[in-house]
């Protein structure tokens, strides 16, 4: 149109706007100026969505500000412009500005100002806008209604969200996937199980909704499990639901599940490769015992982020690799990246596997200079470290230091150094501490009860199990899980009552006796399979 000369009207730049990338734009808004229609109010418009919608969200103010008259659209697009910038409180200023110069708001100024609300988390400020919009009889579309809907949920107010739910007449994907959100951040799965199989139609975002609500539950073989319903309906997964799958592979130890997202849709691009997708890729791997993986994929990576480091210095560390963990933590800091509290746990951890117990104490001191106060997950790394290394009082001399109370995790490290040093009297201090954190985890006591009979205190052996009793405490049997092609299996201790026992018991034996365990656990492997 230019090259041949054909003569433009206003809409005509409102809508290459709408196509173009930052520097074309920038481009288009000075023939706009040159032509003279910058003092057009539905060009000027067009300009502040534009930059407001390319994150050049400070010439969307100028725009905005050098406008000599302003409607419903000039406010709501550079407020929508500060909410996609993550701005929030500066969106929400701007609506209130704009209900006090008497400009009307409509449906998308709502829609943006809930989805403000939202992203801040605010319940109170999301109530006081749902009540403005009652107060006014504004008629609410199926689009508010929905952004209304994911306020409430996103604030975590469900029994709203549900009540507005139950009352809506026209209910889309949006709405029953914003509810399967809902139940999934409260914890329950299985009223988000049934509003997903209740749902009349579902697209890739519900599906992935319900992964994730299964894998961030706690319940990763549901996740798979759907994640494989998922692939026969043909739908192709978006990076998060990967992002999910991966989470629940290394809840659940799947090393070939995992193994088989990478190839098939990472290597054969099916997916495009992130950052937080290696990342999520990193900590599968090496939760799932594969420190070789997480290593080689960490170093092959073009662009990591602290995510990336964390995930690979505590993947070493938790698989007493202290050295390799220490080393990239060194040249982590080399490379810019300023450690945060994680760091530090993975940091901390390799010290307690490596038995580093001087590096260690300089590790947890120079984190304040580092910027960071430890935290009760880093003093229970420090108990760790000092009760492995026989620093019983020195550990418990640190646990009564602390700025904050101690946690399970702080008491249950004290009690393990006393396990291993065989320290009594103060294991008895720890164990109770523990018990009045939580009277009914058997463990304690089995411990306590354990160590006590090893150093022949035969009555406080007597008084740990009359308290079992008195409480009415049950030890928890073992357990062990075994993955084959794709399903899992659990064998639980001195459980005789699976049909196939008496054949593992068998091969477990036939394993014992002739020391041939390629051959045996093939074997073994065949036999479970046809359970």
């Amino acid at each position: 149109m230019v090259r041949e000369s054909v003569e433009m009207d206003k809409r005509s730049y409102v809508f290459v706007l709408k196509g173009c990338r930052v520097l074309e734009g920038v481009g288009v808004h000075c023939r706009i100026w040159k032509v003279g229609f910058l003092s057009d109010l539905i060009v000027r418009n067009g300009l502040v969505h534009f930059y407001g919608g390319s994150g050049k969200i400070v010439d969307a103010q100028k725009v905005f500000d050098e406008s000599p008259e302003r409607d419903v659209v000039t406010w709501t697009s550079l407020i929508d412009g500060y909410v996609k910038m993550n701005m929030v409180d500066e969106a929400l200023r701007l609506f209130d500005l704009m209900c006090s110069s008497g400009v009307e708001f409509n449906d998308v100024t709502l829609i943006t100002v809930f989805s403000a609300c939202s992203l801040k988390g605010d319940l109170s400020l999301g109530k006081s806008v749902h009540e403005l919009v009652e107060n006014r009889g504004v008629e609410c579309s199926l689009n508010l209604t929905n952004a209304i809907l994911d306020m409430y949920v996103k604030c975590g107010c469900l029994p709203k969200a549900k009540e507005m739910f139950d009352k809506m007449e026209i209910k889309d994907v949006f709405s029953w996937t914003s509810m399967i959100h809902g139940y999934s951040k409260n914890g329950e799965v299985d009223l988000a199980k049934k509003c997903f199989s209740e749902m009349p139609e579902r697209n890739v975002v519900s599906w992935n909704a319900m992964i994730a609500c299964y894998s961030q539950n706690n319940r990763p073989w549901e996740a798979l499990e759907l994640f494989h319903e998922m692939e026969k309906q043909g739908l192709v997964p978006m990076e998060s639901t990967l992002v999910s799958v991966l989470s629940a592979c290394s809840q659940s130890g799947s090393l070939d599940f995992g193994h088989r997202i990478h190839d098939y849709y990472i290597k054969q691009k099916r997916v495009k490769f992130s950052v937080i997708l290696a990342n999520a890729l990193i900590d599968m791997y090496g939760k799932c015992g594969s420190m070789d993986a997480a290593g080689e994929l960490f170093h092959e990576i073009p662009e990591r982020d602290l995510v990336s480091w964390n995930s690979v210095i505590v993947g070493y560390a938790s698989h007493g690799l202290a050295e390799k963990a220490l080393v990239l933590f060194e040249q982590m800091k080399c490379s810019g990246l300023k450690p945060d509290s994680i760091t530090f746990v993975g940091v901390l951890s390799a010290c307690v596997h490596g038995g580093l117990v001087n590096q260690g104490r300089e590790y947890f001191r120079s984190m304040e200079l580092n910027g960071l106060m430890p935290g009760v997950e880093h003093y229970a790394c420090m108990a760790d470290l000092l009760g492995r290394s026989g620093h019983l009082k020195e550990a418990f001399e640190f646990t009564k230091q602390m700025p904050v109370e101690p946690d399970k995790a702080v008491w249950g490290a004290l009690l393990n150094g006393c396990r291993m040093h065989g320290n009594v009297e103060l294991a008895k201090v720890a164990a109770e501490k523990l018990i009045e954190l939580d009277p009914q985890d058997s463990g304690i006591y089995v411990l306590l009860a354990s160590l006590c009979a090893n150093e022949r205190k035969w009555a406080d052996v007597r008084m740990v199990r009359s308290l079992m009793r008195a409480k009415g405490v049950k030890k928890n049997p073992g357990y062990s899980l075994i993955e084959v092609d794709g399903n899992f299996y659990e064998f639980v201790a001195a459980d005789d009552s699976h049909p196939e026992s008496q054949a593992i018991h068998k091969m477990l034996v036939s394993l014992d006796r002739h020391g041939k365990p390629d051959l045996d656990v093939q074997i073994l492997r065949e036999v479970i399979t046809n359970l």
